[in-house]
């Protein structure tokens, strides 16, 4: 059935994908981290594959592409194991300096991904993007829910539109922060779940950063000079201010279909944004500037 002949497999209850996860084990008690999708999803999961191909061949620490294909159950790919602990739950406790050095690691291998081009039939990013601010931006209106002072995300879309404008599409991981991190038992970093990746403006990926933020400033500091070895542009900045503004507000209708533990997290999340960026009228968020 598998191309790995498997003795045993254990579930895991982890993420939000769609995929069913296993530990799953050889006769020789080697482990694989198993996906399997539906088999609807061949053509979109077999290019996330390849795609995970050409990432790994760029030498980056990653759940290494080893097989994939279609069993009754599904579409399945084989990654590697990585044997260690989610990042999530070690770099909050972890002194600032060893969080810095790890987000530098972060965004040196980010950056390195981001050489990976989009296809060429990819459309314009100015006009992808807008698409998807404006749907998140009617979604919001729509909700009965709504953030204390949320219009200030709204408003600084609207008027920072133009930023858009000339920028490139290159591959993105899709889901970039620690909550797809995870520290080996070598005690080095590695990038896992790999299922939303796309293609698009390769600063959006740092649309999740408020989750590093939160959890652990350094690591979020240490990842965006990794990034651009020390010389953060101010461009970045009002763009990222952009991203994540789309980002938060699409994150309230998204978080009311899974009940109020989410939304909670979410308005307390937009709270802390706009603390960070004073309201969105600075762009440089105060976790980056606060120790330096």
């Amino acid at each position: 059935m598998f191309e790995i002949p498997f003795v045993r497999r254990q579930i895991i209850q982890k993420g939000w994908s769609g995929d069913r996860k296993y530990c799953a084990a050889d006769a020789a008690g080697k482990r694989y981290l198993l996906r399997i999708s539906p088999a609807a999803q061949y053509e979109s999961k077999r290019i996330e594959f390849e795609q995970m191909q050409k990432v790994e061949a760029l030498g980056i620490n990653m759940c290494r592409p080893l097989a994939f294909g279609v069993c009754p159950e599904g579409v399945y790919s084989i990654q590697s194991w990585i044997d260690g602990s989610d990042a999530e739950s070690v770099l909050p406790h972890a002194a600032a300096d060893a969080q810095y050095a790890y987000g530098l690691n972060a965004g040196s291998m980010l950056r390195t991904m981001h050489q990976l081009p989009a296809p060429d039939t990819t459309p314009a990013w100015p006009v992808r993007f807008n698409r998807k601010a404006d749907a998140k931006i009617l979604k919001y209106r729509q909700c009965a829910l709504a953030y204390e002072n949320g219009q200030a995300f709204i408003d600084y879309i609207q008027q920072n539109r133009s930023l858009l404008d000339g920028r490139p599409n290159t591959y993105q991981h899709g889901d970039y922060h620690i909550g797809n991190m995870m520290i080996g038992r070598d005690r080095q970093l590695y990038i896992i779940d790999f299922n939303r990746s796309d293609f698009g403006d390769p600063w959006e990926e740092f649309n999740r950063i408020v989750w590093c933020a939160q959890a652990a400033p350094a690591f979020a500091r240490g990842m965006v000079d990794g990034y651009f070895d020390g010389a953060v542009p101010m461009a970045f900045w009002r763009l990222l201010a952009l991203y994540i503004s789309s980002n938060t507000l699409g994150s309230l209708p998204w978080a009311v279909s899974f009940g109020e533990k989410e939304i909670r997290v979410m308005q307390d999340q937009a709270k802390m944004v706009l603390q960070w960026y004073d309201g969105m009228k600075n762009p440089v968020p105060s976790w980056y500037t606060q120790d330096l």
